[in-house]
């Protein structure tokens, strides 16, 4: 048994005879949303084709307001701040330091796309990361170069420069402790484009996005779709249009809050709920494991990622290799571990289920075990 599991055991021990009071199961909320509509004032973004006089900043700013109004109505314990709420330039450095100022929970980025061409169609959603094709290293780059607009962007970001293929060189130092929960909500987003709004998926992706770059907690950039095709360029001229996809969104951060926020007390105080271990002689068998790593790239379970740490499972969804630890028979011992990981230094740690090996949501386990 390697050493860090030990440690897992020994704090679990203490935290249970130790007379400290345990944490309420599930305490963790998504309390506040920073909202970040792209671009805006003298930088207009992308352009549309002509006939609609499309400017990206106008649209992607009706889209992040609607898409707040959402929030506010469905959740009206959650704080909305948005990095601009009006047609005004906002560096891209000051964008993040809005959201860690305010110790956001989730910072969602708004944008529209643009092609040389114009059959590009669909929606994609980036999270921080090195780009994996040229196609995301371009859109990086086009999107970091609005800090040529804005006053000593040198110093601010310590000599970045987004024409210079050696500034890159930053983006392969990066480690983002929130990188799966930013995966799991990315996956969401596309997912609901697809199903719910009949959108091309483009699937989820990652470049060395600036202002991605700076925040500390979930972030993505949705590029909600082409201004460069005319079809989705009229779209997203609509107020129909604008506001189906912040519907979209909204309903992909509805699920994310769920998924990330667990059960309350109150739901786990009601009859049947999971604080026995389930009756395994059925056709059901659930099990709550804590995930800790997503990679595009299979990691080898005896990997330095995961050393001290004993059973160690690996999963494939929505084209991600998901690792995860933990066998519990029960939602209270799982949440238990996942704080301890958490103290460890997993930071995105969060609890998943699973029926038979296939991962299912929280509030479907629930029910099985009902």
């Amino acid at each position: 048994m390697g050493k860090r599991y030990i440690y897992i055991i020994v704090i679990l021990f203490f935290c249970t005879f130790s007379g400290i009071p345990p944490k309420t199961i599930g305490q963790f909320r998504v309390k506040t949303v920073v909202i970040d509509p792209g671009h805006g004032g003298k930088d207009p973004g992308n352009l549309g084709t002509g006939k609609f006089k499309t400017y990206e900043k106008d649209v992607v700013l009706a889209i992040s307001l609607k898409l707040g109004d959402y929030i506010k109505k469905n959740f009206n314990e959650v704080k909305i701040i948005y990095t601009r709420d009006k047609d005004e330039f906002i560096g891209l450095k000051e964008r993040a330091d809005i959201a860690n100022k305010h110790n956001a929970d989730v910072f969602i980025c708004i944008h529209a796309n643009s092609n040389e061409s114009s059959a590009p169609y669909g929606t994609s959603t980036y999270v921080m990361g090195l780009h994996k094709t040229k196609e995301n290293l371009e859109l990086a780059k086009k999107e970091n170069a609005s800090i040529l607009m804005e006053d000593d962007y040198k110093a601010k970001y310590e000599g970045y420069d987004p024409n210079a293929p050696e500034s890159d060189i930053i983006f392969s130092m990066y480690q983002n402790a929130y990188l799966e929960q930013s995966i799991e909500f990315a996956v969401k987003v596309q997912r609901q484009f697809k199903e719910e709004a009949k959108s091309k998926d483009r699937g989820v992706k990652q470049a060395g996005f600036l202002v991605l770059y700076h925040t500390t907690m979930p972030s993505i950039l949705i590029e909600t779709g082409f201004l460069s095709n005319k079809e989705e360029e009229k779209y997203l001229n609509t107020e129909k249009g604008q506001d189906n996809v912040a519907l979209t969104i909204f309903k992909a951060f509805e699920q994310y809050k769920i998924e990330m926020e667990g059960l309350t007390n109150e739901d786990l105080s009601q009859k049947g709920h999971p604080d026995n271990p389930p009756d395994t002689s059925g056709e059901q068998h659930i099990v709550f494991r804590i995930q800790l790593v997503t990679s595009s790239n299979r990691i080898p379970l005896d990997s330095p990622k995961f050393d001290g740490l004993d059973s160690i499972h690996e999963y494939v969804a929505d084209g991600w290799f998901k690792y995860s630890v933990g066998e519990e028979p029960t939602l209270t011992s799982a949440y238990k571990l996942q704080d301890t990981l958490r103290a460890m230094g997993f930071n995105s740690a969060f609890v998943v289920a699973f029926n038979k090996e296939e991962r299912i949501s929280l509030q479907q386990a629930i029910k099985l075990l009902k």
